[in-house]
C-alpha cells in the first residue's frame, strides 16, 4: 500500500508517507505543501489530512485538492478532517441561548466565541484560545474536553513525546540564520521609513500567512461541492472510526487505542479518484 498523511504534525503512523513543513519525527518528510505535493502521479492509494484544509486561502484549497486528485489512483481515496462549521454553530446557538436564561453558561458560550473566531482573527500564536487552555483550574474542563478531546488535553496537559524531532541541518541552520537577520534588516528599514505601526502591521501580516490562522470554514455541503470542484466523486460523511481505507482504526489517526476520538469538533468526509 501507499497511504499519505499531508500535514501530519505530532500525529502519524510509520508504515504511511508522512509530510509536515515541520517534521515531528524522523518518519515525517519536511516539506511544505503550499509547494505542491512531492509525490508522483497516480502513485497513492489514499490521501489523508486533517486540519490542514482550513488553513489555506479559498483558491489555494482547490489547487491543494486536486494535487490530492493528481497523487491518487484511479479508484483511491481522499479523507477529510476539518473543524465542523454546521456543529461549532450549533453548539454556539445552543449555549447563547442557555446563556441568556442563566449566568451559569456563561463559561461554555465563552468557549463556543474562541471556537468560532479566535482562530480566524488571532494576531499571535496561540491567540485567546490557548490563554483559556492555560488557565487553572478551567471551569468547564468537561465541555472543553467534550468539544475538542484529545487535542485540548495535550494543551491544558503538555506530555513530552517519546521521538524527538530530527536536530536541523547545517544548512537549514545557516539558512535559518540568515532569514532572521534579513527579518531584523526589514523590521529596521521599516521603522526607519514608516515608523512603528508598519513594523507592527508587517509582523500581523507574516504571521497570519504562516499557516497558522484559519483562513476558511467549511460544512458538510460546501465541503462536499469542493471536493467535486476538484474532480472527486461520491463524496461522503464518515465517522472518525470508519472509512473506506482498509484497517483505517488501526492506524490512531482520527481516533485512540480505546476508541476515543482525537478531535470530535471535526467533520470527516472521504470521496475517490474515479477509475
Amino acid at each position: 500500500m501507499r497511504y499519505v498523511n499531508l500535514g501530519c504534525g505530532s500525529r502519524y503512523h510509520a508504515r504511511w508517507i508522512n509530510i509536515d513543513i515541520v517534521p515531528a519525527g524522523p518518519d515525517v518528510i519536511a516539506h511544505d505543501l503550499r509547494q505542491g505535493i512531492p509525490l508522483p502521479d497516480n502513485s497513492c492509494e489514499a490521501v489523508y489530512h486533517s486540519h490542514v484544509l482550513e488553513h489555506l486561502r479559498r483558491p489555494e484549497a482547490l489547487q491543494f485538492l486536486r494535487d490530492c486528485y493528481r497523487v491518487l489512483k484511479p479508484g483511491g481515496i481522499l479523507r477529510v478532517a476539518i473543524p465542523d462549521l454546521e456543529r461549532i454553530c450549533s453548539v454556539y446557538l445552543e449555549k447563547l441561548k442557555a446563556a441568556l436564561d442563566s449566568d451559569s453558561a456563561a463559561a461554555d458560550y465563552d468557549w463556543m466565541m474562541i471556537e468560532l473566531y479566535d482562530q480566524a482573527v488571532r494576531e499571535h500564536s496561540g491567540g485567546e484560545m490557548r490563554e483559556l487552555l492555560i488557565r487553572q483550574p478551567l471551569p468547564n474542563e468537561a465541555f472543553i474536553y467534550e468539544r475538542i478531546g484529545e487535542e485540548g488535553r495535550e494543551i491544558i496537559h503538555p506530555v513530552n513525546h517519546a521521538t524527538a524531532a530530527p536536530r536541523a541541518s547545517p544548512l537549514n541552520s545557516l539558512r535559518f540564520r540568515l532569514e532572521s537577520i534579513m527579518d531584523r534588516w526589514v523590521k529596521v528599514m521599516l521603522r526607519l521609513m514608516r515608523g512603528r505601526q508598519a513594523v507592527h502591521a508587517q509582523e500581523i501580516g507574516a504571521f497570519r500567512l504562516a499557516g497558522e490562522v484559519h483562513q476558511w470554514m467549511y460544512d458538510r455541503y460546501s465541503l462536499a461541492r469542493l471536493l467535486m470542484a476538484a474532480g472527486f466523486q461520491q463524496p461522503q460523511q464518515q465517522a472518525a472510526s470508519e472509512s473506506q481505507i482498509d484497517n483505517w482504526s488501526s492506524f490512531n489517526l482520527d481516533t485512540l487505542p480505546d476508541g476515543a476520538i482525537i478531535k470530535p469538533d471535526s467533520l470527516f468526509m472521504e470521496a475517490t479518484k474515479p477509475i
